[in-house]
């Protein structure tokens, strides 16, 4: 699972990086959504092969230890009826289910322990994938304005190229669409980070405060 994540850091430092290269920033982010969701489906698959695997380990375990008691019942029911003999044959398979119950438990929790995290894992590639296409849809919108923009800047200055105003608004014009487009760039830039960081963070604050409200609401109940 560590491998997994691993290769999820190197999409999206992959991401910042070719951002800051790109002459088509929203096609690169949809090439990212593509390859997010791609890896949420293989996931998914797998999260439930894991979830199959885990609770056929688990029933292993949970029949050994009912295997295990009910030989250590006959043991004892022998015993009473004075057949020594086969109180020892049945203390004898007691012991084979215990042991296998312990192995069975140990592959019960570590295969547990694998499902947990991949789901975990999940739900970020669900959480990213929903954050960047919200901010795509963003900068889509931004970009199309900025166009827009341009063509009318263009177009208005067109028939007044001799007049001094006219120019210095042109040129005021200009500078503007290219800080704007600056801008654009650098919250790009920085949109994989914020995805992955402050996503997470205000979905957590947002449950504690949850939390908390219902901690004092079961405090004025009590």
């Amino acid at each position: 699972m560590s491998v997994i994540k691993r290769v999820r850091d190197m999409t999206v430092a992959t991401l910042n990086d070719r951002l800051e290269k790109s002459e088509d920033p929203v096609r690169l982010i949809d090439q990212f959504l593509w390859s997010t969701h791609q890896e949420i489906i293989q996931s998914e698959q797998l999260q439930r092969q894991y979830a199959a695997h885990t609770d056929h380990l688990l029933r292993q375990w949970k029949e050994a230890e009912q295997w295990k008691e009910r030989r250590e019942q006959q043991a004892m029911t022998a015993l009473k009826a004075g057949e020594e003999a086969a109180a020892k044959l049945a203390l004898q398979d007691k012991m084979a289910h215990e042991e296998k119950a312990a192995r069975y438990r140990e592959l019960y929790e570590q295969s547990q322990g694998e499902l947990n995290e991949l789901e975990q894992l999940l739900q970020e590639l669900r959480e990213e994938y929903r954050a960047v296409y919200d901010r795509r849809q963003f900068y889509v919108a931004r970009m199309e304005s900025i166009r827009l923009q341009q063509r009318l800047n263009a177009r208005f200055g067109s028939g007044a190229a001799s007049s001094p105003a006219t120019m210095f608004r042109k040129l005021d014009d200009r500078l503007t669409d290219l800080e704007l487009e600056s801008k654009s760039l650098r919250d790009l830039r920085r949109m994989g980070q914020e995805m992955v960081y402050h996503a997470g963070t205000v979905v957590h604050e947002a449950i504690e405060r949850e939390l908390q409200q219902l901690k004092r609401k079961l405090q004025q109940g009590g």
